[in-house]
């Protein structure tokens, strides 16, 4: 039975991660007269900042999500698989899916939809993955992609008269001249690069990440975060050490440093990296943390080196002999 639009609002509830695709999605329904909303979702691998300024710019209303615990059971055994890296495309869509479809159910949308389209990623926006995507977010036949809907099958949004599949669009491929085109259109002067912000498909990042999850097995969300920054060094099972880069990366280690649990090391008179050594660590753990972060300032190999420990209400400084950084390679992730 077809809904009649003029006596109840449609309301269409889209994943958004604040690139073109997901701008121009929300818009073609909503040029159709459709209430539209945005969710994104939130992890230690991906962020709502652009999806946020999308919203800004276009007045559509966000709903953010962290969804971090739940993400980590999928990333244990994603039933697709992983890509090229650490990045289980299929199974974290199906997630999003899945989360968006609680919130559409709690507060009276009518559909979901999102900005993919058809061969725009050979592995994850196939039509095979499209479905599978839908089989596995518990939402099949209430998922929309108006971007290339016409060379897909009809859906019961369109069937039940939801939506308007004329005037729905059939862009596929990776060129972008057609979105370029329909964002001129719509007024759109600013977005986002289509390269993407997810860190798990990144290779240095997902070689930190799987160290964690293989490794050490246990750990926390902080310990997520603090995989964003510096050079990682495992001193064993259950023990790390961090060292900052750069001015930014000491900035977000301190950040991301826990008093209560932590050690947080810097050379006592010298410029030099903060240093983090998190886990469960021993006497011997925070001598080799000293003696890394001596490593990476300009302490010249066989001098001593005064490093300030931090170490929850007590603050102390050891003496450690200076090695050239190049020998604690063997430790690094």
């Amino acid at each position: 039975m077809k809904m009649n639009k003029t006596s109840r609002q449609v309301k269409g509830l889209g994943l958004c991660s604040g690139g073109l695709d997901s701008i121009l999605s929300a818009l073609l329904l909503k040029d159709q007269g459709i209430s539209v909303s945005w969710i994104c979702f939130e992890t230690p691998f991906f962020s709502s900042k652009s999806a946020k300024k999308a919203s800004s710019q276009t007045g559509i209303p966000l709903i953010t999500l962290d969804i971090t615990d739940d993400y980590m059971k999928m990333m244990k055994n994603p039933k697709a698989g992983f890509g090229k890296n650490m990045n289980p495309c299929m199974d974290c869509h199906a997630l999003m899916f899945s989360k968006a479809g609680e919130v559409l159910e709690n507060k009276g949308f009518h559909f979901l939809f999102s900005g993919e389209v058809l061969g725009q990623r050979p592995k994850s926006q196939n039509k095979n993955s499209l479905r599978y995507v839908e089989k596995n977010s518990g939402f099949d036949g209430h998922i929309l992609r108006p971007l290339c809907a016409k060379l897909l099958a009809e859906t019961p949004i369109e069937q039940n008269g939801l939506v308007d599949r004329d005037k729905l669009m059939n862009i596929s491929g990776r060129s972008r001249k057609i979105q370029m085109q329909m964002a001129k259109d719509f007024g759109v002067k600013e977005y986002p690069s289509p390269a993407g912000g997810c860190l798990l498909t990144d290779k240095n990042f997902s070689t930190r990440l799987k160290d964690l999850m293989d490794v050490q097995k246990i750990f926390d969300k902080k310990e997520l975060n603090l995989l964003k920054y510096g050079r990682h060094f495992r001193l064993d099972s259950k023990t790390k050490v961090i060292v900052g880069r750069s001015k930014n990366d000491n900035k977000h280690l301190r950040k991301f440093f826990d008093n209560t649990k932590d050690i947080l090391l810097m050379h006592d008179s010298m410029p030099g990296p903060d240093v983090v050594l998190t886990g469960n660590f021993s006497k011997e753990n925070i001598q080799t943390a000293a003696m890394i972060c001596a490593g990476y300032t300009k302490s010249k190999p066989g001098d001593s080196a005064d490093i300030r420990i931090n170490q929850k209400e007590s603050k102390n400084v050891v003496t450690v002999e200076t090695i050239n950084a190049l020998e604690f390679k063997t430790f690094m992730i």
